[in-house]
């Protein structure tokens, strides 16, 4: 196997988090969440031609197991493609559905931008208590207002803080809250600071239930808040990503009205980093 290591999610040509990217082969599912253990990184991704439609098909590990959808990830595979082909516009179909994505070569900097359409995003306000487990795990203190459970692919909670600072001192119980994200389904929780008047927020993801006790980026859930704050008519988004554990990324969302409501643009900036295979 030769595998690549994409830093997906930069920020300012810094950073970003270190994804493995591989052509699928012959190996059994064990053997594939072996890869981002052996590669050093949170996910791997197996890229193969799609025989039916034309594009590529993506798959998505963790050690924890499979994954339906990757944002990141999939950043991180519009990134080799277009390192292979130059600017790359392509069909590619996950676990979790179709997604149609581009990524754009910068000639001279090896820097590669890619953007995907993730697909429909489901907001939901919790039932009252549904998550008070949750939020205790987290460290947050009483019931912040403006929670959200938001699904792309998967269900997660998104929870708003008042200050960059707050966002900056969250400090888990992360075996608690894989349990309580566990009992409830959620894929993990994306705390998040109160957005500047140009769109840019800090942000936290913990989903320790799929083996990723913090994510260094976190495009899906970028995503899901792009589309629940593009309700209060906010329509570009960053998040500043990663600084809690020493590796900055930003992770860009655009929406724009749908005729069954936002539709959501999502990616970043990507730089390409070749490793030799795990064994």
């Amino acid at each position: 196997m030769t595998v690549t290591i994409v830093r997906a999610c930069l920020r300012d040509g810094r950073g970003g988090s270190p994804t493995a990217v591989l052509d699928d082969t012959p190996l059994t599912d064990d053997e594939r969440r072996e890869v981002p253990v052996r590669a050093g990184t949170s996910h791997a991704v197996f890229l193969s031609a799609d025989r039916d439609g034309g594009g590529v098909a993506l798959r998505f590990f963790t050690a924890e197991g499979e994954l339906p959808g990757c944002g990141h990830g999939t950043i991180a595979a519009l990134a080799v493609l277009a390192g292979r082909a130059g600017t790359h516009e392509v069909t590619l179909r996950t676990r979790g559905g179709t997604l149609e994505g581009r990524a754009i070569r910068h000639n001279g900097n090896g820097a590669l931008e890619a953007w995907f359409a993730p697909g429909p995003v489901r907001l939901r306000a919790p039932a009252a208590g549904e998550h008070d487990e949750v939020l205790a795990a987290l460290g947050v203190a009483g019931h912040p207002p403006g929670c959200v459970v938001a699904t792309l692919g998967r269900p997660r909670l998104l929870v708003p803080l008042p200050t960059r600072s707050a966002v900056s001192a969250l400090a888990p119980d992360l075996d608690r809250l894989r349990t309580a994200c566990d009992r409830l389904a959620l894929l993990g929780c994306y705390l998040y600071s109160a957005p500047t008047p140009e769109g840019r927020v800090a942000a936290r993801m913990f989903a320790p239930s799929i083996g990723v006790p913090e994510d260094i980026a976190n495009a899906n859930s970028t995503a899901c808040l792009a589309a629940h704050l593009a309700r209060a008519g906010l329509r570009g988004l960053t998040a500043d990503m990663g600084d809690a554990l020493g590796t900055p990324a930003a992770v860009r969302a655009a929406a724009h009205h749908g005729p069954d409501g936002p539709e959501i643009l999502v990616g970043g900036t990507a730089e390409i980093v070749r490793d030799p295979a795990p064994e």
